[in-house]
């Protein structure tokens, strides 16, 4: 059973999600705010986190960043914030999916879906060797001349769509649908900001990349 912590101030919103969750052969433990959160998170060692930003203790971006510290499980932020500034500023504090508020329920329960499958190990994937990268997709490893680089949870999923398809050219749709969602096919800033994020870790010269490759008008490719 998949242990879903749920960090919602609204309490009617909390139960009914809850017991949605519940239905749904999740295991749910309700949190009303940050701090109570980030003890929740230490005992009950949750495979999901749904998080609000609006607490009535501290901002939701402080609960991603003291989770990054120690923990890269899968935190999708429900919120009714819907400007672009804070979905990036989630996104860069470690977030990994962002739903905005009022939302559909099944399209959460996907995207939880679709975070469980993304933090499942996979034994089975190979480690690519680029120049003096090594990728390592079962472990999520990133290494640059035999150093590890710490990569957001989102840098890592761009990289990774990237390095799975390595050689193929992955249109800016494709790569945001994978990353972000369906809902965020033409915000193509994401990418702007990602991969420039990226270049400037794992490039020699990020102005003169070799390895993430810009494909101008189309998308972007990882040459090994």
């Amino acid at each position: 059973m998949t242990r879903v912590l749920l960090v919602e101030d609204d309490s009617t919103l909390a139960r009914a999600l809850a017991i949605t969750l519940r239905s749904r052969a999740y295991e749910v433990t309700v949190a009303r705010d940050g701090g109570s959160a980030l003890r929740d998170a230490s005992s009950a060692r949750p495979d999901l986190v749904v998080l609000d930003l609006g607490l009535p203790d501290m901002d939701g971006t402080e609960v991603i960043r003291s989770l990054r510290t120690w923990t890269q499980i899968p935190i999708i932020v429900l919120s009714a914030r819907d400007g672009q500034r804070d979905k990036i500023a989630a996104l860069d504090a470690g977030a990994d999916d962002y739903v905005g508020k009022p939302f559909d329920v099944e399209e959460l329960l996907a995207r939880l879906r679709a975070a469980s499958r993304r933090a499942a190990p996979r034994e089975d994937e190979p480690m690519v060797t680029a120049g003096d990268l090594v990728v390592d997709l079962s472990a999520a490893r990133v290494r640059r001349a035999g150093i590890d680089v710490r990569l957001t949870p989102t840098e890592w999923h761009v990289l990774e769509v990237l390095v799975r398809r390595r050689g193929s050219l992955v249109t800016r749709a494709d790569l945001l649908r994978e990353v972000w969602g369906p809902a965020y096919e033409k915000q193509t800033n994401y990418l702007r900001v990602y991969l420039a994020q990226l270049r400037s870790k794992l490039e020699a010269d990020p102005s003169a990349p070799r390895h993430l490759v810009t494909e101008s008008g189309l998308g972007y490719r990882f040459e090994p």
